[in-house]
Order: structure tokens, then sequence, then C-alpha cells
């Protein structure tokens, strides 16, 4: 019902916005796991990327556990489709390629916009560690998570 009052323009839909309050701010940024010991650490986030959630979803996957150097340098390969990401989860209709074989997989696929988000991301990340001091050559990626982006509005004019 509200919905269609909203659609109906009855109601301005800034009346139903929430209004800033200092107690919100700390609730606005929230991570889904937070580092053991936080001064040798560092993160960074997207929200709501404009970018498909099972390829990146996949990208994340191959570059977990590499070192940032080493998963800058995939990712840029990714992009210039010298090596593929495998698809470990989302196989379906997927094609498979000798490239795979690095990772002992048959599908893959060479992701370029989700390499291209997640190589910003690690930039991010690698400027956040600078921040910090600390050595940027020794940061490996622990935890990267991907979760799916609120879904977009269809407007009609």
């Amino acid at each position: 019902w509200l919905k269609w009052l909203l659609s109906q323009r009855r109601i301005p839909r800034s009346s139903f916005r929430r209004k800033w309050h200092p107690t919100l701010a700390a609730a606005m940024v929230k991570y889904s796991r937070e580092a053991k010991n936080g001064s040798k650490s560092c993160k960074a986030m997207g929200v709501d990327l404009r970018v498909h959630y099972k390829n990146t979803y996949e990208t994340a996957r191959a570059i977990k556990g590499m070192s940032l150097r080493v998963a800058q340098q995939y990712l840029e390969d990714v992009c210039e489709k010298k090596r593929c990401v495998p698809f470990r989860k989302y196989t379906g209709c997927i094609g498979r390629t000798p490239q795979a074989k690095e990772f002992k997989m048959s599908q893959g696929r060479w992701p370029v916009k989700s390499a291209k988000i997640l190589l910003g991301l690690l930039r991010n990340a690698e400027s956040n560690a600078e921040f910090k001091n600390l050595d940027t050559e020794n940061l490996t990626i622990t935890h990267i998570q991907v979760s799916m982006a609120q879904q977009g509005r269809r407007r009609t004019f």
C-alpha cells in the first residue's frame, strides 16, 4: 500500500527518508569481519557496485590468499586475457579454456569489469595501508567477501 502511495506521488518520498543522527554514523560502515590485530591490517569496501555478482564472486575467490602484488598482476593479466578466472561455483553455461588448467579446472572466463573493480579496491586498500604506515610489500588478502547489490529501480517517465 505504501509503495502504491509513493508511486502515485500522493506522499512526497522525502517524508520517509531517515534523518541523519550521530548514533547512525557508526552503524553506516559495517564490515562483516573485524581483524584480530587492527594495527597490522587494512580494509577497503565497495557498496552496491554496478557489476555482475557471480563474476565478481569467482574473481574474488580466485585472488583470496594471494599477496597484494601477485593479486594485482593476476587481475591485470585477466584484463589482458592472458590468464583466466576459474569458475568453481557458478558453472552453468561457462565455456572451457586451457588457461583454467593452472587451477586444476576446465571452466573459466575473463570478467574484465569485475577485475577492474577489484583492482580499484586493492588500490584503495594499499593506500589505506600506506596511511597506517604498513609495509605494502607484505600484504596478503586474508578475507574477501562479495554480496549481491541492491536492485536498481526501474523508472517510467
